[in-house]
This record gives structure tokens, sequence and C-alpha cells, in this order.
């Protein structure tokens, strides 16, 4: 898919970031404080603007509402990477967890809840972006016909590009290099997205879309299995089968308290 150009008018080694929110004041703070941290910043107040100012120069970042009249953030989102990729930070009001589980599945890499501090969104756009950066000198990875090159940040399965998000780009790599060996969701957070606490759901939510790539039948995936009062574990083994191991979903995720039980059964 063809990607916008970025701007040549960027000055060295700045990255640009695109604010899509329809609260004047918020995104005015927003703005600012991203300027005063060294991004170029670019505003929109609504879905259409967002998208006629990514085509026109197109972000490394976007800090992106989820509430946006007309056209949601949700839509934006899914449009922008109809384009190409661009990592995602959505904003989300406090205690709408249904509404960031949906921003994680159509992509978003990162979430922040209204009301936040503004240090606090410039410290995750600096980790978005510094994620997203290729790796320089990282070997290839690979195993049961995946590959993946982290200096150019491609990922292909039996020879077919996989179109993977920041995150699910991050999480495979890391499953690739610790193979047979199971992670809870917080160890994954802290490996992986670099928190040492958060919303346990966000890995949850990229393990199931990871697994809708990866998986020739995620209902009943071979690579990346469910551990009971674990986590997970990636298996790239030639002999493995499927297991009931089916992703519960973020509100019955398996944990030390989650063991299955008998009407569990193929969760």
């Amino acid at each position: 898919m063809h990607q916008p150009h970025e701007s040549p008018l960027l000055p060295p080694g700045s990255a640009r970031v695109l604010v899509v929110d329809d609260d004047p004041t918020v995104s005015e703070v927003v703005a600012g404080y991203l300027d005063r941290a060294g991004y170029v910043v670019d505003r929109a107040d609504d879905g259409p603007t967002a998208l006629a100012r990514a085509a026109a120069h197109w972000p490394d970042l976007v800090v992106l509402d989820l509430m946006l009249p007309g056209m949601d953030g949700l839509e934006v989102c899914r449009r922008m990477r109809g384009h190409g990729p661009v990592p995602v930070i959505m904003l989300t009001a406090r205690g709408d967890e249904d509404d960031r589980i949906l921003g994680l599945e159509v992509g978003a890499d990162d979430y922040v809840t209204k009301p936040f501090s503004p240090r606090e969104l410039v410290l995750r756009v600096e980790s978005v972006l510094r994620r997203s950066r290729p790796a320089t000198g990282a070997r290839a990875l690979g195993a049961a016909g995946l590959s993946l090159d982290p200096g150019a940040r491609r990922a292909t399965k039996d020879g077919v590009e996989l179109a993977l998000t920041l995150r699910e780009f991050d999480l495979l790599a890391f499953f690739l290099r610790h193979p047979g060996r199971a992670f809870g969701r917080e160890d994954l957070m802290h490996e992986v997205w670099g928190w040492e606490f958060g919303d346990l759901s966000t890995v949850t939510v990229h393990v199931r879309r990871l697994r809708g790539k990866v998986e020739d039948d995620p209902a009943r995936p071979r690579l990346i299995r469910t551990v009971w009062g674990v986590g997970y574990r990636f298996e790239p083994g030639p002999d493995r089968e499927p297991g009931p191991d089916r992703e519960p979903g973020p509100d019955r995720e398996p944990g030390p308290d989650r063991e299955p039980g008998p009407d569990r059964e193929g969760e």
C-alpha cells in the first residue's frame, strides 16, 4: 500500500506528530508540550481534517481522540492505516474500558485516559517513537514459517508480508527470541511495552490480534499458546498439536486465579 511521504521541510532529527482532538484546550496544551519537547506538530479538530493533514504531511505518530464529531477516532485510525503504517496513541475517557479495547482492536499502539498529564503523554510519545525506529544491527528472526527483519521492521509468513502494527511487531519479535518459554502478561507489558504497570487487557488484545495474523486457525492457536495460570508461550515446534486454548477475552484472561474449570473447556 502506498504510504504518503514525510514532508522534506522537517528539521534534521525531528519527528512530526499529528494531534487530533475537537477540544481546543486539550489540543493546544498537548501541541504546546510536544512543541517544547522538540516535535513538529500538526493539529486537526475532526476526522476529515486529520486525514487531509496526514495526506499532505505524513506523520511519524498520531495522538488521536476517540470521540470526534462526525467521524470517530476508530474510523480515522482505520483509514490512516489503509494508507500506510503509523503509530497511534488513542485518547479515551477514563473508565471506558470497552472503548479502549476497541481502540486497541483497530490497531492503536497505546492509549492515554482523560484527564491525563501532558508530561506523561510526551513520555508515551517518546516511548512509542523510540520503539518504532528500525533496530540497527539486530539479527533476523525466524521460526514456523515466520520471518522477521528488525532492521527493516518487516515480517512475513510463508513468504507473504504481514501487516503488523508497531506493538504487534515487537510482540512477535519477543516471542521469536524466547521460544518455548512462558511469560505472564505483566512480563510482556514490561518487556514489550516498557511499562512497569498498566491495563493488562492491552496485552490480551494484542495477543489476539497477533494470533489473527500468524495462526492458520486463530481459534485453535498452534504457535502462541495460552499457559493457564501463567500467560502465553510461543511454540515453534513442527510436532505441536492444537490445544483447547482459544483466547478467552480480556475479562477472562488466564492468570493465577483463573484456572480453567470444566465449564470453560475450549477457552
